[in-house]
């Protein structure tokens, strides 16, 4: 019994101390103060047997994780998101599309099968979302806009500066890519 008081009464010592430097000090000692706290210290190094991410794993995964897409002379980068519909999409890559525009903001084309859908409402459509509608059309938009319609997230151009130029107010060719 006299162990477990000990136990509680060190534990409200250091809660105690560690509270005394944040209001003495600030936080960014605070954080140094603790960083070599005894429960930190028995996290120590990855557990043996559990072995850091290989690193030609990495680029991998980041791989599996982006496509490109070509329009004309321009290329742009697409995150991938995780969902089912963005899988299927990505693996019926390389992919040209002759799309359509739609209300100056979008380009659209229908897909010649349906693809797994998760849709929802993202209520505001961001320039470079690249999102499914219903289940068979796959949507690019370059402009932002509110809009109640729900999709299924496919992806997102990581640096859509340009995009409205490139895809432009007609009908265009669209070529993605895994690489």
């Amino acid at each position: 019994m006299a162990r477990i008081d000990f136990g509680i009464s060190l534990a409200v010592r250091r809660y105690t101390w560690t509270a005394w430097i944040a209001r003495r000090l600030g936080l960014p000692l605070l954080l140094v103060a603790t960083s070599g706290s005894p429960a930190t210290q028995a996290a120590g190094p990855a557990a043996p047997g559990r072995a850091a991410p290989d690193a030609a794993q990495a680029p991998k995964k980041a791989d599996e994780s982006r496509m490109w897409m070509t329009v004309g002379q321009r290329r742009f980068a697409i995150s991938l998101a995780d969902t089912e519909g963005a899988r299927a999409f990505a693996a019926m890559l390389p992919l040209t599309l002759d799309m359509d525009d739609l209300n100056g903001n979008e380009k659209k084309k229908e897909l010649p099968h349906d693809l797994p859908t998760n849709a929802s409402r993202p209520g505001t459509i961001r320039s470079g979302d690249l999102l499914l509608w219903q289940s068979r059309t796959v949507v690019i938009f370059y402009v932002t806009f509110e809009s109640p319609y729900s999709y299924t997230r496919l992806g997102k151009v990581d640096d859509a500066a340009g995009l409205s130029q490139a895809l432009g107010l007609r009908d265009v060719r669209v070529v993605f890519s895994k690489n």
